[in-house]
């Protein structure tokens, strides 16, 4: 069932690679979407896909790179829209 996940990464997120490392993961399960740095620090995704793929993503974002620190991790689950055309790093 095709499904859309927008999550808030909050820690220490930014400069630790952590865009390329949720990209490259959503990227291997199948996904569709993007993820951007904002100005407050945290992390923004918004994937779609299979849920249980999406399940993996939060999973994998939840540990994060090696250098990186998650604190929180607000997860949103949304409608699919079908929006997307493959998974990127945004500005």
């Amino acid at each position: 069932m095709e499904a859309r996940t927008h999550i808030f990464v909050t820690g220490r997120v930014q400069g630790v690679f952590f865009r390329d490392y949720t990209r490259r993961w959503a990227v291997s399960l199948g996904l569709r979407g993007w993820v951007r740095n904002l100005y407050d620090g945290r992390v923004e995704i918004v994937a779609e896909g299979e849920r249980s793929s999406l399940n993996c993503l939060i999973t994998k974002v939840r540990e994060g790179p090696s250098h990186a620190q998650v604190d929180d991790l607000e997860v949103v689950w949304e409608n699919h829209s079908g929006e997307f055309a493959d998974f990127r790093v945004t500005y």
